[in-house]
């Protein structure tokens, strides 16, 4: 990793000398490194940039680095990446130790302030670990944090889009409001027996404090990823003991260790539910809210099942 990294600031000092002009963006499209008054805001991965995408309206362009379908703990990123975060006006990220690969670039290497959205969030620790637990945002009852935090610093930095940014949080944060009240009437439904989440990464830990649920994982964060047979054995007694309906899959996982522990215990896998990014196009999930909507209705079809 380290010797990654010296490259990567080698790389990037070489791209920032010869003034590139264009990069490839996750949509295709060319951004011009060209002054701008309009702000040039960069964020770590899909969620994030879905809920800054809903607050900034059509005032500002908001581009993410890691591509869909791809997880952020361990993403390796290449000299595009970091040229547009050198280029941006501010790079907004998660905390909570999710995006260390990337701040470690940009502090050794750019002035570009990096903003965590999260800062405020009541931490959960990793099972076992001196450190937190990054998935705040797959509970919507944060989002009145990563909202507030971004709309103070956009307004630091942009005052004249103040009124917009203000206009724009109070009705997202409205429809947040009515996804909680939302989640709270489906999951209603679900027997106290029932409530438990298990996936490969034991990522809804926010989630469960925030709804009633009991969570594990075949491991505890994707960083850390090893799906050891002592790890998935565990799984499975736990699966097999507890008389669950259902188990889980995520859309940025590797689904075979799940299905390890569905053939084994018995138990089938409800559905597959999204952790690190939104859905692809089409797919019903595209943004955050669309994405925990879907989460709800797995949880619940699959622990309700018969």
């Amino acid at each position: 990793m380290k010797k990654f990294i010296q490259g990567m600031l080698v790389t990037g000092s070489l791209l920032l000398f010869a003034g590139c002009g264009t990069e490839n963006t996750n949509d295709g499209s060319d951004a011009s490194t060209e002054e701008n008054e309009e702000l040039m805001i960069t964020t770590s991965f899909s969620v994030l940039g879905d809920i800054i995408g809903e607050i900034t309206g059509d005032r500002v362009s908001v581009e993410y680095i890691v591509p869909i379908g791809e997880e952020p703990h361990e993403y390796e990123p290449v000299p595009s990446n970091f040229a547009r975060v050198s280029d941006s006006d501010v790079f907004y990220t998660n905390g909570l130790g999710l995006e260390e690969w990337l701040e470690k670039i940009v502090a050794n290497a750019s002035d570009t302030p990096i903003v965590d959205l999260s800062a405020g969030v009541e931490e959960i620790p990793l099972e076992g670990e001196d450190a937190p637990d990054p998935h705040a945002w797959l509970s919507p009852k944060n989002i009145n944090i990563y909202v507030n935090n971004l709309l103070e610093d956009l307004i630091e930095r942009d005052p004249e889009g103040e009124e917009e940014y203000r206009e724009n949080a109070e009705a997202y944060l409205n429809d947040i409001q009515e996804l909680d009240v939302w989640i709270e009437e489906q999951i209603a439904v679900v027997p106290e027996e029932h409530r438990k989440i298990i996936v490969s990464e034991n990522a809804f830990k926010y989630f469960g404090k925030d709804y009633g649920f009991e969570t594990e994982g075949v491991w505890e964060i994707n960083s850390h990823e090893e799906g050891t047979p002592q790890q998935i054995n565990r799984i499975i007694d736990i699966v097999s003991e507890s008389g669950l309906p259902a188990v889980f899959v995520e859309t940025t996982v590797d689904k075979r260790y799940m299905e390890t522990v569905a053939d084994n215990s018995g138990v089938p896998i409800a559905g597959e539910v999204y952790t690190d990014a939104v859905g692809e196009e089409g797919s019903g999930a595209e943004t955050y809210i669309d994405m925990i909507r879907h989460n709800v209705e797995v949880f619940v079809d699959g622990l309700t099942s018969d």
